[in-house]
């Protein structure tokens, strides 16, 4: 009974949420831990909502009301959008602001973490030569990985710089062992956005088009189309500026030659044409 109030009321939150907020991230949260969770929706206060929940609970809340609102003649695709990216160990990060100020929080709260096993590695990990601080008993880390060493000075020091982990590929103990004994962190976790939410599902990529890019693409497009037009001789809003333009430079030109500069457009011309006749060096 207890686990049936807690499901209806994390029902009526994140339907609650899903119709207050008009934005939201989705992020990705493995290997976060609980205090960073709770750094990150402090700092969250007043900018954003954190909410967490089962992938199941997720989709049939999702399901129950896309279902309602079809019912009710007000379908929300939207809605239905996200139920088919969750998967994995997602959130939701809802807002009405601007996503930009979300998106410095997540990256603030990114924290360094020891190597762990068995997990796949997400960036290369170099030892750089050098002295490491281990005493001679611990040469058999070193051996297990083939990693060359000699005794200096009462303590193990690598011969030269080794690669370690590889991204893409598992951790192995030993690898684990030997970091943590040498006490280098060289993962990073936090939360990471996979997707963003608004008015339907989008790849985060489109966080990085600017209102600077929207318009050298529509200008560019429009460009494209002019050029187009003119050269099949169709006009339309995008050529004939450039018709008008076209036709005006022919009209001066042919008043510029009749010497006709009465004509409005000719006159300047006429004007540039007399100042340097006076002011030639033949003259």
């Amino acid at each position: 009974m207890v686990a049936k109030t807690k499901k209806q009321a994390y029902f009526a939150h994140l339907e609650e949420c899903l119709k207050t907020y008009k934005r939201a991230f989705i992020v990705h949260a493995d290997f976060v831990g609980s205090k960073q969770i709770s750094d990150i929706r402090i700092a969250l206060r007043g900018k954003a909502e954190l909410v967490f929940g089962k992938n199941t609970m997720v989709r049939r809340c999702l399901r129950n009301m896309c279902a309602a609102a079809e019912a009710a003649g007000d379908p929300r695709p939207e809605w239905m959008a996200i139920v088919d990216v969750m998967k994995g160990n997602l959130g939701f990060m809802f807002t009405n602001g601007e996503l930009d100020d979300l998106e410095k929080v997540v990256k603030e709260f990114v924290k360094p973490a020891a190597a762990k096993a068995g997990v796949l590695a997400p960036v290369d990990c170099f030892i750089p030569k050098g002295p490491t601080g281990l005493d001679p008993a611990q040469t058999s880390f070193f051996q297990a990985l083939n990693i060359a060493t000699k005794i200096n000075k009462g303590t193990i020091e690598i011969i030269n710089d080794t690669k370690v982990l590889t991204e893409g590929v598992k951790v192995g103990s030993s690898e684990a062992a030997l970091l943590v004994k040498m006490n280098v962190k060289p993962f990073e976790y936090g939360l990471v956005v996979h997707y963003v939410y608004e008015g339907g599902v989008f790849d985060p990529s489109v966080l990085k088009i600017t209102d600077s890019i929207l318009l050298a693409k529509f200008m560019e497009g429009v460009g494209s189309v002019a050029a187009l037009s003119l050269a099949i001789g169709m006009p339309n809003a995008a050529s004939v500026p450039h018709l008008m333009m076209n036709a005006v430079k022919d009209i001066t030109a042919i008043a510029v030659e009749a010497e006709y500069y009465e004509f409005a457009a000719a006159s300047p011309v006429g004007l540039l044409l007399v100042c340097a006749e006076v002011w030639s060096p033949a003259t």
